[in-house]
């Protein structure tokens, strides 16, 4: 067989004639083949509870959230990644859900690629991704420790989280512990800018949008993040970060945003740990937001003019994890976001606050069932209770995540 092989291909360049024998292209092609990989796996994600809430996508809010009464299936991912040549790496990540009414939604939720070889600890990102704002914002919804968004990112970055159209270069320092600074710049533009010229920034500043181009690279969105580890013993590592997101809203024609984040992560793993279990850990993230909203028409109604203010936002969570014993984690989740007055008071700026228990139970390493409880406060609103199960399943081999 090995002889025919050799003969086929022969016989097969020979038809091609001598310029694609030739080709100089041909040793790279098979360095290529040698050394690549890609990586195919599927994550599909189910909920299934109850709210007191009728509508629970008022209640529900973050876009893979669960948003009915009975069954949802807010995501389901497929992910490719891999080897592109020995300068780069590629990854995408295809989103199908379905919506209240059951109909499926498809996205590109990221493509881009990834430099392997630049100097000086370098590395350029560049495509369709989430920008690195603190822990949460980035993960995918199946590495999240709780059923839903955290309230405060919604209300900064909307129901999918910031990501647009970009680039990213990061540098990590020369130091004996890591420290991580970056620097992203984006389109400011679309659903999935939420706080900068997103279509849907009636929500926040109640007026009739303005119609921005990019005019120079103030009109840009800008991401920059610092991050640093130490261990603080040979159980204990602890993760700070700071991180801004700076950018044009459409409320006016030079209206500005500025959201500033601040994150903390910290988490103890015994030595004599089985699986990673026991353990502890413990998260927060606090944010505010300072969006410049110009003089503008309601967009309630247009004879009315709402004046130039400043509004301003902020909300934190805080998360601890405790790893009983293998396969058998619990969590604790508080939360809220509150918005300041102005002239129009926007319902998505109202004040809230959560608290969420849950337990999770990992059958293995490809599958996780969790069921959850919130208790949910809102402004003017009153109080409701949700009960969530949610069970997830994963097919393929999926690229490590992030500490």
């Amino acid at each position: 067989m090995a002889q025919f092989h050799h003969v086929a291909t022969l016989v097969a360049l020979c038809a091609a004639g001598p310029a694609a024998a030739q080709q100089p292209t041909t040793p790279v092609q098979q360095g290529r083949a040698a050394g690549s990989y890609m990586n195919v796996s599927f994550v599909g994600l189910t909920d299934f509870g109850w709210s007191t809430e009728p509508d629970v996508g008022s209640l529900q809010v973050g876009d893979h959230d669960p948003h009915v009464r009975g069954f949802s299936i807010p995501n389901g991912e497929l992910a490719l990644d891999g080897t592109v040549d020995p300068y780069f790496k590629g990854f995408s990540n295809i989103v199908y859900k379905l919506d209240a009414k059951g109909e499926t939604g498809v996205e590109l939720e990221e493509a881009y690629f990834l430099t392997t070889s630049l100097p000086g600890n370098l590395q350029l990102k560049g495509g369709q991704f989430f920008a690195e704002f603190g822990r949460q914002n980035p993960q995918h919804p199946h590495a999240w420790a709780f059923a839903d968004e955290p309230l405060v990112l919604n209300r900064m970055f909307g129901p999918e989280g910031l990501r647009s159209q970009g680039v990213r270069l990061s540098w990590l320092a020369p130091t004996s512990w890591y420290t991580e600074a970056m620097v992203g710049v984006f389109n400011s533009a679309g659903g999935t800018t939420f706080s900068f010229r997103s279509d849907g920034s009636s929500e926040i500043h109640g007026g009739i949008p303005v119609e921005r181009d990019v005019r120079g690279p103030g009109d840009l969105l800008f991401v920059p993040r610092v991050a640093t580890s130490v261990d603080l013993t040979e159980t204990q590592t602890l993760l700070v970060g700071v991180s801004g997101a700076f950018g044009p809203n459409n409320s006016g024609p030079d209206a500005k945003t500025q959201v500033y984040g601040a994150d903390l992560y910290w988490k103890w793993k015994s030595l004599r740990a089985h699986q990673g279990f026991p353990f502890v850990s413990f998260q927060a993230e606090a944010l505010t937001r300072r969006y410049t909203a110009a003089q503008r028409a309601s967009s309630q109604d247009p004879a009315i003019t709402l004046p130039d203010e400043t509004l301003r936002d902020r909300g934190m969570y805080a998360q601890v994890l405790w790893g009983i014993k293998p396969m058998v984690v619990v969590a604790l989740r508080g939360e809220f976001a509150s918005g300041a007055a102005a002239a129009f008071q926007s319902v998505s700026r109202a004040t809230r606050s959560r608290v969420s228990p849950n337990v999770t139970w990992y059958p293995s390493e490809f599958s996780k069932v969790r069921l959850q409880y919130n208790y949910d406060h809102r402004e003017g609103i009153g109080v409701d209770h949700s009960v969530w199960m949610q069970f997830e399943f994963l097919l393929g081999a999926h690229a490590a995540h992030k500490f």
